[in-house]
């Protein structure tokens, strides 16, 4: 597409929004302008997310309501039951998020299909939940997670309330394409909609049942009331939707000692005490740290902007340490299993992520449970799970991935901060009454099954350049792949786009495999003692990750070998990034 037609396309466009006419006529450089327009907005198997602003490449009213259009048109093929029981929109505190699930309900109303939308911003899981609860056909919740404040997003989910599956997936995205001109799709009054019944306001009655499934997660009740008199927890939910439900469930299981920190309780759009709203950044905790000195904290806990990720810190002497997510997601599978060990479903099995830690396959084996991986993103663990109750071989216990994402029950199908808060809760008072930190736990874990350590780079690459750029480093390791990193042989190759796995043998290679996933852009090397590299662009945003995985003797030993593997695979990628 030529970007100077769709500007002018825009910018001559007679009933163009007042507020984004502005803001174009605003824009003096060419680079802006083309950035802008050079593409569509891609909406991808999981929905799309990108700057706000005007433009084809922008999140803005239009680019919503092509979105809701296609996924208007997908539901209207199902037929009038699928119209019927609806879709039921959430959207979280960023700027334009009720702006946009409003657009998306007009859009989706316009076609006979009815709406639900909630009275104020709610958690992403709660909208998976929601979609469950009133047994409709569709959810959608305006996010963009843990992005920069610049960034809005739009997340579909099938009736399962999980992200839809592949299949399913790909014909939305068809008929999302298929929208010709995003500028001149028709839309209803949100005033008719409700008078025709189309669009109703949900909150309470869902918001309680959520809550009453929360505390059903709860394995040990005695647990909090040995510890609970002397037990105090630091909360952030970092400007967004957290903090309501994270504090009432929180205090439904019994927990007295909870503050919150001020500054960062009530939502914002601009996110003013951080430069991003991610728990996995170690400065989003740096208000909570002050907090925890003050109030004797055991531990400190913050929720990402829609509440679907979490982060934890441990009180250490007078300081705090942040766990990791792999350490956060070995601690909760440990405490799961042994807790649970005389009352574990039967077939129950862990899900998680082709680049998350391999601690987790070690202690599920160690009690007779098996491990599956899936690919990246929240919606192949969602994906499992279904299949687990369609065929009834296996149940589902556990499943998380890498970026402090968890799901302990299956009545939510995304990852669930606030459910993983009030369990990581539980944990943390289960240790402190054998008076025991979190820290001195994880010790114990890595003496029996070893130091696992693992690592994260990300590449941020903007733009038509940036794009350009990630898939030529992408080009470069497919088409040369390492023999060896840092020392440790390859022994594995595995291409997740090909399907391909291969395994080397004295530098040649040998037999190859097909790997049973979804075809997705990943590299993975799997080296010799257990150390593994794996590439992958972002799927939500302008970025290239590269993940480090090694298991050795001691943690002096892990932490070595972690930072050469780091430094040559990040030197490979300085030259050919800058080239």
């Amino acid at each position: 597409m030529n970007w100077q037609t769709e500007h002018e396309r825009w910018l001559h466009f007679p009933e163009l929004n007042q507020e984004l006419r502005q803001q174009l006529q605003a824009i003096d450089d060419q680079s802006v302008l083309e950035d802008c327009f050079y593409k569509h907005l891609e909406f991808g198997t999981g929905g799309m997310r990108g700057i706000i602003g005007p433009g084809t490449n922008r999140m803005n009213i239009y680019t919503i309501r092509k979105a809701a259009e296609g996924l208007a048109r997908f539901i209207v093929q199902h037929g009038d039951e699928a119209k019927n029981r609806g879709v039921v929109i959430a959207y979280d505190s960023r700027h334009k998020s009720a702006e946009f699930a409003m657009e998306a309900a007009k859009t989706l109303g316009y076609h006979g299909i009815q709406v639900y939308v909630f009275e104020s911003l709610r958690t992403t899981p709660e909208l998976s939940f929601a979609v469950r609860y009133l047994h409709a056909f569709s959810g959608i919740v305006i996010t963009a997670s843990h992005n920069p404040a610049a960034y809005n997003g739009f997340k579909v989910y099938g009736e399962d309330g999980a992200q839809f599956a592949s299949e399913d997936a790909d014909v939305v995205v068809a008929k999302v394409n298929e929208v010709e001109n995003e500028l001149t799709i028709p839309v209803s009054e949100e005033a008719s909609l409700k008078e025709a019944g189309l669009l109703e306001i949900i909150g309470e009655t869902v918001d309680q049942a959520y809550l009453k499934q929360l505390e059903s997660l709860i394995v040990n009740r005695d647990v909090i009331e040995q510890a609970v008199e002397d037990f105090t927890i630091v909360y952030t939910p970092l400007h967004g939707t957290g903090n309501t439900p994270v504090r009432k469930g929180i205090k439904a299981i019994g927990f007295k000692h909870v503050h919150v920190v001020n500054e960062q309780e009530h939502p914002n759009a601009d996110f003013p005490t951080v430069n991003y709203p991610n728990p996995e950044d170690p400065a989003t905790f740096s208000l909570a740290m002050e907090y925890g000195k003050k109030h004797g904290a055991d531990i400190l806990l913050a929720t990402d902007p829609d509440a679907d990720r979490v982060g934890i810190a441990v009180r250490v002497d007078e300081d705090y340490k942040l766990l990791t997510g792999n350490q956060i997601g070995a601690l909760l599978l440990h405490y799961l299993i042994t807790q649970k060990k005389n009352d574990l479903p039967k077939g129950a099995t862990v899900l998680k992520t082709i680049v998350t830690s391999e601690l987790g396959r070690d202690i599920a084996a160690a009690h007779g449970i098996e491990t599956i991986d899936t690919l990246t993103g929240f919606k192949y663990i969602s994906e499992k799970i279904r299949e687990f109750e369609a065929q009834g071989d296996h149940s589902f216990l556990l499943g998380y991935e890498e970026s402090y994402g968890y799901l302990i029950g299956d009545f939510v199908r995304d990852k669930d901060a606030v459910q993983t808060c009030l369990l990581l809760a539980e944990v943390a008072a289960y240790y402190k009454v054998k008076k025991m930190t979190l820290l001195d736990a994880l010790s114990e874990i890595f003496k029996k099954y070893g130091y696992y350590l693992e690592g994260l780079e990300s590449l941020t690459l903007e733009g038509k350049e940036g794009v350009e750029k990630i898939a030529a480093i992408m080009s470069d390791f497919r088409e040369n792949p390492p023999v060896d990193v840092a020392g440790k042989r390859v022994i594995v190759r595995e291409d997740y786009a090909n399907s391909e796995r291969v395994y080397v043998k004295d530098g040649m290679d040998g037999r190859t495999e097909i790997i049973e996933l979804p075809k997705s852009n990943v590299l993975k090397y799997k080296l010799e003692g257990g150390a593994w590299v794996c590439v992958r662009p972002s799927g939500t945003e302008p970025k290239i990750k590269f993940y480090f995985g090694v298991k050795e003797e001691t943690a002096e030993a892990s932490e070595r070998v972690l930072k050469e593997l780091v430094e040559e695979v990040m030197g490979r990628v300085s030259v050919m990034s800058t080239g």
